[in-house]
């Protein structure tokens, strides 16, 4: 167990704010699939734990093919699997939650741009701003992954 603080209990209304914005994503009208690959990816890249835990449960309750899931780490070399879509989002999610080492290319933004709408853009990046939020809330405060609490009785 940790001996971090809850921070969802901790401040209520903070976390409640962020609430509102993953609500909002979830309503944006982008696919669910598409949105829990984002979320995947980018806390893998972030090494949350507890968030790589929750959005694999996620997208196998969404019927996602294993062999769509396990290759997402790699998903580059396994392009063939992920609609154009799909690595579209996930290069740009990359991208944005790599962007000290990034900067973002212009190159970076037309490949989005080829596949998504202006709102579309807008509404991946929040998604990929909250994410990243979350994986810092999750790593920074030791959140345990379900599959870790199951095991240790938690």
């Amino acid at each position: 167990m940790t001996d971090r603080i809850d921070y969802a209990k901790a401040s209520p209304e903070g976390y409640r704010a962020f609430g509102g914005v993953y609500i909002y994503i979830q309503k944006s009208g982008l696919p669910t699939e598409l949105i829990n690959l984002v979320y995947l990816r980018v806390s893998q890249i972030n090494g949350c734990a507890y968030c790589v835990d929750m959005h694999t449960r996620d997208l196998l309750k969404s019927s996602i093919a294993i062999e769509k899931l396990v290759l997402v780490p790699v998903w580059r070399d396994a392009s063939a699997l992920f609609t154009q879509r799909e690595q579209a989002a996930l290069a740009w999610a990359e991208t944005v939650t790599r962007v000290a080492e990034t900067g973002i290319p212009q190159s970076d933004y037309e490949a989005v741009a080829a596949e998504f709408s202006d709102k579309e853009i807008a509404d991946l990046s929040y998604a990929i701003g909250l994410m990243n939020a979350f994986n810092r809330f999750g790593v920074g405060f030791r959140s345990i992954p379900a599959a870790v609490a199951a095991v240790a009785g938690a």
